[in-house]
């Protein structure tokens, strides 16, 4: 069984944030001391040739050092500073995962870097240990009671929580709780979809298209006029920031959470359909990553692909569809008729998809939605003479 999360908002009193922004402090200084250790321990490794670890058994005997000999440290509740060491060693073994692997260094996570003070917003952990929700309120460890906004109730008894504040000063409760499936009546049908910037994707139904809304475009204009008033209204480093800085701040967070809830919106809407109406989805597992250092930057990071499919994923986990993702190489140029690979990639200017061995003429992106479904092994109603699943493309002549 999967996890899910429960996102509500959190209304806090002056002590409870004073509290939970105390924590923070804390929990920032050893997430710091963690980073401070671990570039300790690489010039080291790298100067004696000897192979030193820093895993978090090493963090958590420093930090119980820290907490004997510091009384700040001490005043706060170990739970979440417990759980910064479980997160920078995951972080931090994801990243000498990546390199051991020999990955692309566009592909790779970066090593964990330093929070400063001005930069990074309060993001808690607790464990069940360290919290409990009693007569409608968040109990905290170190005493720290917070209100909760109950939107909607929570289908089980949560396992962790995580207490954050966002960009506009807003604080929010994520609840992890186990994910229930909630079946949908059978359909019979299958759907392939496969990923775009002129369209966020493009199906074997046409009724399933999801087109560009363009949302980040449409709003350019303001947020331009608000980081301009920023722009002019930003003091030197040593001095505080003004009044009118902070009001242009505020507005220009307003609106890019605005435009990312939309994003959101639209993706959850559309995977709904999409799930409601198939059984089985072939989905291109595209990495947009990539796309960030090309000229369409600024169109695919509005088009917000990672979160659409995020969100299917999400979505078929929920109603107990199955979702198949389909490794994206090569899926432009193969022919979903006859099953042939052109010699060459196809531009991006070139939007009709011609088959030069079998003569087959479809648009691009439907017949790479269509090459979703026989690499799935799903072979779409009237497809003849396409290759099984597994066999080596031909070669157009």
């Amino acid at each position: 069984m999967g996890h899910a999360r429960y996102t509500f908002r959190v209304r806090l009193s002056a002590m409870a944030r004073r509290a939970l922004e105390a924590e923070w402090a804390r929990c920032r200084w050893i997430w710091n001391e963690c980073v401070a250790k671990s570039k300790a321990v690489h010039r080291q490794s790298k100067a004696t040739g000897e192979k030193l670890t820093c895993g978090p058994a090493q963090l958590d005997r420093m930090l119980t050092q820290a907490r004997r000999v510091t009384p700040w440290l001490a005043e706060g509740a170990s739970v979440p500073q417990q759980q910064v060491i479980r997160d920078f060693a995951k972080a931090r073994g994801k990243a000498l995962k990546d390199i051991k692997d020999r990955l692309p260094q566009a592909r790779r996570a970066g090593m964990p870097r330093w929070k400063k003070k001005r930069d990074s917003r309060p993001s808690l952990n607790y464990t069940r240990r360290g919290f409990s929700v009693k007569d409608g309120r968040l109990h905290l460890a170190g005493n720290i009671v917070v209100r909760v906004v109950w939107s909607r109730e929570l289908p089980a008894e949560p396992s962790s929580v995580r207490v954050y504040q966002d960009t506009l000063g807003h604080w929010y409760a994520s609840f992890v709780v186990p994910a229930l499936v909630e079946p949908l009546p059978a359909t019979g049908r299958v759907l392939g979809v496969d990923w775009g910037v002129k369209e966020i994707a493009t199906t074997t139904s046409d009724a399933h298209d999801l087109p560009h809304a363009e949302r980040g475009r449409k709003a350019a204009q303001r947020l331009a006029r608000y980081q301009r008033m920023m722009a002019r209204r930003r003091r030197p480093k040593a001095q505080p920031a003004s009044n009118g800085y902070r009001t242009a701040q505020t507005q220009a967070a307003k609106l890019n959470k605005k435009v990312a809830r939309q994003r959101e919106d639209s993706a959850r809407k559309w995977a709904k359909s999409v799930v409601r109406d198939h059984d089985v989805v072939a989905v291109e597992d595209f990495r947009p990553k990539f796309l960030a250092k090309t000229t369409m930057a600024r169109k695919a990071a509005d088009a917000a692909i990672g979160a659409t499919k995020k969100a299917l994923i999400e979505m078929g986990r929920k109603h107990g569809r199955d979702v198949r993702l389909v490794h994206p190489a090569h899926t432009t140029m193969d022919c979903a008729q006859c099953g042939a690979r052109t010699k060459h990639a196809l531009p991006l200017s070139e939007r009709t998809y011609a088959c030069t061995a079998c003569g087959a003429v479809s648009p691009r992106d439907k017949n790479s939605a269509r090459v979703m479904l026989i690499r799935a092994g799903l072979n779409p109603d009237g497809v003849e003479g396409a290759r099984p699943p597994g066999l080596p493309a031909q070669t157009a002549a």
